[in-house]
C-alpha cells in the first residue's frame, strides 16, 4: 500500500486509503493544511471519506468548549513528548447514526479523524478523561509510524502496529511532560477500554493483538517512560523487550541507544510482562501495578 494513502484505526482494524473531497467523490486528495482552523469546505462537508458513513460530517468541535480545549490540547502536548507539530485533529459526528462514529482513525497525510461515539463512550469511563487521552496517543502512535516508517518489525497482521502505539501511548501517559502519570495504577483501567476490544482473530490482517497482548504492550511503554527515548530508539527497544516477552528470549540484535539501565530496569519486570501478555495475570493485579 502507498505510504501517501496508508491509513490505520484503533477499532477496526486497516480500512480503505482512499479519501476523496466533498463536491469530487472521485478524487483523490494527499495533502492537507496543518492549521488549527478548518476550512468552510470542509466544516459543511456532507461526505467525509469511505472510512466513515455516507451521512457523516467533520466538525472542529467536540462536547463543550472545556472538552474541545481539552483533546486539542492533548493533540499538542502528545506531539512535544515526540518532538513533533501536532497534525490536524477532526471530529466526525453523525446524527443520523451516531453509532457508526465508534473509531478513531490517523492518516498518513497528518491527520486525526476522531468519531463523536468513541469519545463519549470513553469519556464516561474516568472524570478526568484519560481514556480519551490514550485513545488519541495510541492515534498519534501511528502519525510517528508514518513519519518513520515503522514499525521495524512486520507481520502478516496490523498487530505490531497496534501494539507499538498502545506502546507509544504508555510513554506517553507516564512522562512528566505528557499525562504525568506517576504510577500505573492511574492508567491500567483506563487503558483496559482498549485492551477490551482487542481480538483473537489473528490470521486476519486487521488483527490488532489479543487483549492480554495489548495490556502487556501499554505496560511496556510505560516503563521505558521512565527514560528519554525517540520515536526510532522507542520502537527498537519496544520489540528488543517486546518480543522477548512472548517468546521467552531476548533477540541478538540489541536495540538503538542500548543502554545497560534499561536493559536491567525492564529485565526486571520482564516475568510481569510475560504474565501479563500469557493472560496469567488477575485483574486485581495489573490494576495495582506501580
Amino acid at each position: 500500500m502507498n505510504k501517501l494513502t496508508k491509513q490505520t484505526c484503533l477499532l477496526a482494524g486497516l480500512a480503505l486509503s482512499m479519501l476523496f473531497s466533498c463536491d469530487k467523490k472521485n478524487e483523490v486528495v494527499l495533502e492537507y493544511a496543518q492549521s488549527e482552523q478548518a476550512s468552510t469546505q470542509e466544516i459543511d462537508c456532507k461526505y467525509v471519506d469511505g472510512n466513515w458513513s455516507s451521512t457523516a460530517v467533520l466538525s472542529t468541535t467536540i462536547g463543550t468548549t472545556a472538552e474541545t480545549n481539552f483533546m486539542n490540547t492533548q493533540n499538542s502536548k502528545i506531539a512535544a513528548v515526540w518532538g513533533r507539530p501536532a497534525v490536524t485533529l477532526r471530529f466526525v459526528k453523525d446524527p443520523s447514526n451516531p453509532s457508526s462514529t465508534f473509531n478513531a482513525i490517523s492518516y498518513s497525510s497528518k491527520k486525526i479523524y476522531y468519531g463523536e461515539a468513541i469519545y463519549n463512550a470513553a469519556k464516561a469511563k474516568s472524570a478526568n478523561n484519560i481514556v480519551n487521552a490514550m485513545i488519541l496517543a495510541h492515534e498519534f502512535g501511528h502519525q510517528l509510524q508514518f513519519t518513520y516508517g515503522l514499525p521495524s518489525v512486520r507481520e502478516s497482521t496490523a498487530r505490531p502496529n497496534e501494539l507499538e502505539a498502545d506502546g507509544y501511548a504508555g510513554y506517553y501517559l507516564r512522562k512528566p511532560t505528557g499525562w504525568g502519570a506517576t504510577a500505573f495504577s492511574e492508567i491500567a483501567a483506563a487503558y483496559d477500554f482498549a485492551a477490551s476490544i482487542g481480538d483473537y482473530a489473528t490470521t486476519n490482517p486487521g488483527h490488532h493483538g489479543t487483549p492480554p497482548q495489548r495490556r502487556s504492550a501499554v505496560r511496556l511503554g510505560f516503563l521505558l517512560g521512565q527514560y528519554s527515548l525517540t520515536a526510532t530508539s522507542f520502537d527498537s527497544n519496544f520489540f528488543y523487550y517486546y518480543q522477548g516477552v512472548l517468546n521467552g528470549t531476548y533477540r541478538q540484535a540489541k536495540p538503538e541507544g542500548f543502554s545497560e539501565e534499561i536493559d536491567a530496569y525492564i529485565r526486571q519486570h520482564a516475568d510481569e510482562l510475560r504474565r501479563i501478555a500469557s493472560g496469567e495475570m488477575s485483574d486485581e493485579e495489573y490494576y495495582n501495578l506501580k
